[in-house]
């Protein structure tokens, strides 16, 4: 291991654990593609398991024994003799980073280019065409993204698309939160700009096969558990924002509507809790 010590929080080495934002990260590294930030060993694990490139590490001093097999995973797969591996005492890391390590370990990563939908949906984990798609328009909070990626992968959700106004999967705690499963579960953004959803996404879908169905609290929506959803060979359950849930004129263009029955008193599930229950629900 090319072993680095750290000691000062303006080295510049280590920027991309420390300085730059999400959008820098996206942005300003590596402009064609940029980078995310792997953290906790089981996580890197999952990413350079999936084909995840690393660029380098931080660490905790104590933790450069533990982390040794995973450098030396990212160093065979890209036939690199050697990655820098950035290490320092606990307390000078984690004011660097401004948060302690989650299990000592880092990795920065180049993010990889996104699939066409179309090429996505044509191909899914055991090598056939997806059949249950999740849609996530809107949702802007971290915990629930990753969470959310965490059931579909347990679940057999075939691919997750992310809207425009979804948050980006590789955020740092979306990918903590969802233990490493967005390199499990195949994924990409459907649409660029606003423009691009509800109304082309969902003709989009159509045109590949897919009916939809949006999980709202409408009055006339089927329960989940209706038995034309289940009979559907290929569906896409597309999922609101936190609060303010899906946009009327996304419910309104999807083929069906449905929700999850409740007890008198309670009007919703959160969306991450939810999703769960609906992929269970209508597993193939």
């Amino acid at each position: 291991m090319d072993i680095v010590e750290i000691a000062s929080l303006d080295d510049e080495r280590v920027a991309a654990f420390s300085r730059l934002t999400e959008a820098q990260l996206r942005n300003r590294i590596e402009p064609e593609q940029g980078v995310f930030i792997a953290e906790s060993p089981k996580v890197i694990q999952r990413a350079l398991d999936a084909g995840m490139v690393a660029l380098s590490f931080l660490m905790e001093r104590d933790k450069l024994e533990l982390a040794r097999p995973l450098v030396a995973q990212a160093c065979a797969q890209q036939n690199a003799a050697s990655l820098p591996v950035y290490t320092g005492e606990s307390e000078v890391l984690a004011l660097l980073t401004g948060f302690e390590l989650t299990r000592g370990v880092l990795c920065a990563m180049r993010r990889p280019a996104l699939p066409d939908v179309q090429n996505l949906l044509a191909t899914c984990r055991d090598g056939g065409i997806a059949r249950r798609v999740a849609v996530l328009e809107g949702i802007v909070d971290h915990t629930n993204v990753g969470a959310l990626f965490r059931s579909a992968a347990a679940l057999g959700i075939d691919a997750v698309l992310v809207t425009p106004t979804c948050c980006d999967p590789l955020y740092r705690r979306c990918v903590r939160v969802s233990m490493g499963t967005v390199f499990q579960v195949p994924w990409t953004r459907i649409g660029s700009s606003l423009a691009d959803w509800p109304e082309a996404g969902l003709a989009l879908l159509s045109r590949e096969g897919f009916r939809t169905v949006a999980l709202a609290l409408s009055d006339d929506a089927h329960s989940i558990d209706a038995p034309e959803l289940a009979a559907e060979d290929r569906l896409a359950l597309v999922l609101g924002t936190e609060g303010d849930g899906l946009a009327a004129s996304t419910i309104a263009s999807c083929d069906y509507v449905a929700k999850i029955p409740m007890r008198e008193g309670v009007d919703s599930l959160n969306v991450a809790a939810a999703s769960a229950v609906a992929f269970w629900q209508l597993r193939v």
